[in-house]
């Protein structure tokens, strides 16, 4: 809770102002029923029409008075609110990106959604709900009780009777709504990862036929959400039934008393009436301050899921501050480097040790699960190797500020990321304040103007989701261009020329070794093709780097 309330607390002012808003719009509620009273009692009983006419003024100017006051409170409540919500989704994000490629493979992308979407939303509006809630409830139910101690307290004494009974049946109620409460946010993140893991492989999906199998699969999971929701729902109106019967019977026993009393002239009719008001006022924020003690229990749930998020640690430790330079020739060196997962026991790489000179093209070869990819993960400090050290030019890569380090580093994978939006926005995707001509310059180089030529918009036409208005070869040539503004020391191909055929393969090879020439370039690959123009061939063997010179 202290670290939710750490969102609240730098709004405090804006809080603060919001409460007295919020105060100043309850008494002026507070206030109209007692006018009613002294209408009845002060100007229609004792036939006072002066009286009456002031007393339904007065009541007009509250009414409007407090529709305006609650619609600016509302404005105001909504945008704080936002606020809080987009601080604490911003900052659940911002560590989500700092957490290492394991993460990801060990958790659903559809349940980290659920948690970061859902549950943040649940846990802000608990933050800012409960506590103007509390206010409200708190301040409404003093105002009340003070005004029906005023007109009887014998009547008021009735009402308190049974709030010991709802403290004590909420908490017989509370685990069973948290525990059904977790359920349901459980079953939530199952159809959020079933959506994500099925549309983007729709296309497959389609090509095999499965759709009803998928179809039935999407069913059964809502099926499931479907009979969680309507036990939280009994759940919820078994928790409310029982204060609302025992409220409701307190209310019956009132105006029992209350209506013997004006029958025997003991007690005012205005009086009873203004009473009967205060009490049905009385009522909400009584069941607001219980509803509230058990909204804390059910919000502990989201809690619990969205700190799983920000309590996970980063793979990568403490790195310096230093930026690589323009001119650095870009020679790696892998010293005594040893590297496991952390849930696993094998080792990827045991103190291995290899140098790749400046400017040269290294091809890398290895049976999948050898460790190419966990290279290229430790290059880019996705994770930390258990011993050892990488060079580049002889400085540690940890003393290198890790986003400058990684902006250095120009990756183009099997899998080329493509984002929604335009050519010139992924081209510009890691070099975001690019200029104009820097842009036409490495369009030239990429050799991309016969594809824009073709496009409809040019540099501006869509790209739809993930690029699916592409070819591989079209993808591979907007993600060339990408690298080249990076200006990277060093580049990186990932099984990028696995997806397209040889003639494709043969241009993007060519390309990359034109444009990055003076740059040193690590190729992976299955295919021997890819690496027949390498200076250098290297192997992962049994944890072990050996690199050979290409004759």
């Amino acid at each position: 809770m202290r670290w939710l309330f750490g969102f609240v607390r730098p709004r405090t002012g804006a809080l603060l102002a919001l409460l007295l808003l919020s105060v100043t719009t309850s008494l002026v509620v507070l206030v109209q029923p007692y006018l009613t009273k002294l209408l009845i009692d002060d100007g229609l009983i004792a036939r006072q029409y002066d009286t009456l006419l002031q007393m339904v003024g007065l009541i007009f100017v509250a009414g409007l008075l407090a529709t305006v006051l609650s619609g600016v409170n509302r404005y105001f409540y909504t945008r704080l609110s936002g606020t809080i919500l987009f601080d604490l989704r911003e900052s659940v994000y911002r560590h989500l990106q700092t957490l290492s490629p394991a993460f990801y493979a060990r958790n659903r992308g559809g349940d980290i959604l659920a948690r970061l979407d859902g549950d943040v939303a649940e846990i802000q509006r608990f933050a800012v709900d409960s506590l103007f809630s509390a206010v409200s409830a708190l301040l409404g139910l003093f105002g009340t009780l003070g005004f029906m101690l005023f007109l009887s307290w014998q009547l008021t004494l009735v009402l308190l009777a049974i709030v010991p009974l709802h403290w004590v049946y909420l908490r017989f109620m509370r685990p069973r709504v948290q525990q059904q409460t977790r359920r349901l946010r459980e079953r939530s993140s199952d159809i959020s990862a079933f959506l994500m893991e099925t549309l983007p492989a729709m296309k497959f999906i389609q090509a095999v036929a499965a759709e009803p199998r998928e179809a039935a699969r999407l069913g059964a999971l809502n099926r499931l959400y479907l009979g969680d929701l309507l036990q939280l729902q009994l759940v919820e109106f078994a928790t409310a039934a029982v204060p609302n019967t025992l409220t409701s019977a307190a209310r019956a026993a009132v105006f029992a008393i209350g209506g013997y009393w004006v029958i025997q002239g003991q007690m005012a009719l205005g009086s009873l009436i203004a009473f009967s008001t205060y009490l049905g006022m009385a009522v909400g924020p009584v069941q607001g301050l219980l509803g509230l003690y058990m909204s804390l229990y059910r919000v502990q749930v989201c809690l619990a899921r969205v700190r799983y998020l920000v309590d996970a640690s980063p793979d990568v430790g403490p790195h310096g501050e230093r930026v690589p330079g323009a001119d650095m020739p870009g020679e790696l060196l892998l010293e005594s480097v040893s590297f496991c997962y952390p849930d696993s026991t094998r080792d990827i790489l045991q103190r291995a040790n290899v140098r790749l000179p400046a400017g040269s093209k290294v091809g890398i070869y290895s049976p999948s699960g050898s460790g190419k990819t966990t290279l290229v993960d430790l290059l880019l400090r996705h994770y930390e190797p258990q011993a050892g050290r990488i060079l580049v030019d002889g400085i540690d890569i940890r003393e290198f500020a890790l986003g400058d380090w990684r902006r250095r580093i120009a990756l183009v994978a099997q899998d080329v990321v493509l984002f929604r939006g335009s050519v010139l926005d992924n081209i510009r995707y890691a070099s975001p304040d690019a200029s104009e001509k820097e842009v036409q310059q490495v369009v030239q180089r990429a050799q991309l103007e016969p594809l824009l030529a073709r496009l409809p918009q040019g540099l501006d036409t869509p790209v739809g989701e993930r690029g699916t208005r592409l070819s591989g070869g079209e993808k591979q040539r907007i993600a060339i261009a990408r690298a080249l503004l990076q200006h990277p020391l060093l580049v990186i191909l990932d099984e990028a020329t696995s997806a397209v055929d040889t003639d494709v393969e043969r241009e993007v090879l060519q390309a990359v070794d034109e444009l990055f020439a003076d740059r040193t370039r690590l190729v992976i690959s299955h295919r021997q093709s890819a690496l027949d123009e390498c200076h250098y061939l290297l192997a992962i063997e049994d944890g072990q780097l050996q690199m050979r010179a290409v004759p």
